[in-house]
């Protein structure tokens, strides 16, 4: 099936690991299970809902279906559809009263974060929420060492302008290091990151 976005560029869903592989990470310790970022962070906001402690919500993307194949009565096959709108960021709710709103994004690139991962459009979506005083942060995981790190949107909003005017195209694992907050993987929830909210 073909996604294509709404300039009509065709969407390149991200890699995922062979099945065998797959498999025997899912039997290693719960310290490194094969999830994916989206996978670990579903988990930690329903473990957040179920106790009252947040609602967080993945964002749905619209999708416009263009062409189906009917190969039997019972059964529709997609063959083509579009992204109807470009999406903001990835997940949005409420926390203590607050709004929350971030984005979460991974790399195997092992000392920088590429910021070709960032749209133009999420960038503005994240200054608009910061001018109307909503929690923005994103959530980046380095999936070579298992790292998860929170960065609030203020400093990526700085490292994009620094890209804008010429500067390095990514930030540094240092950088991140240094003005962003670690979260260390746990069992329940996966990725506390309303920890690092208290915090903050």
């Amino acid at each position: 099936m073909n996604f294509n976005y709404p300039n009509g560029k065709r969407y390149k869903p991200k890699d995922h690991p062979p099945e065998s592989k797959t498999k025997n990470m899912k039997n290693s310790s719960y310290s490194n299970r094969g999830m994916t970022l989206e996978e670990d962070l579903n988990e930690t906001n329903e473990f957040y809902r179920a106790r009252k402690i947040a609602v967080i919500h993945k964002k749905p993307t619209p999708v416009q279906i263009v062409q189906v194949d009917y190969p039997s009565r019972s059964a529709a096959v997609i063959k083509e559809a579009y992204f109807k709108i470009a999406s903001t960021t990835d997940y949005n709710g409420v926390y203590k009263g607050k709004y929350i709103d971030f984005e979460a994004k991974e790399t195997q690139n092992p000392t920088s974060f590429p910021l070709k991962n960032f749209h133009q459009h999420q960038i503005q979506h994240m200054e608009e929420v910061i001018e109307h005083g909503g929690i923005c942060f994103v959530i980046l995981r380095f999936t070579k060492f298992e790292q998860v790190y929170l960065l609030e949107a203020k400093h990526l909003l700085m490292y994009w302008e620094r890209m804008m005017s010429g500067g390095r195209k990514s930030i540094t694992k240092e950088e991140i290091e240094e003005k962003g907050h670690r979260i260390p993987l746990g069992f329940q929830p996966r990725i506390d990151y309303i920890k690092v909210i208290e915090r903050l």
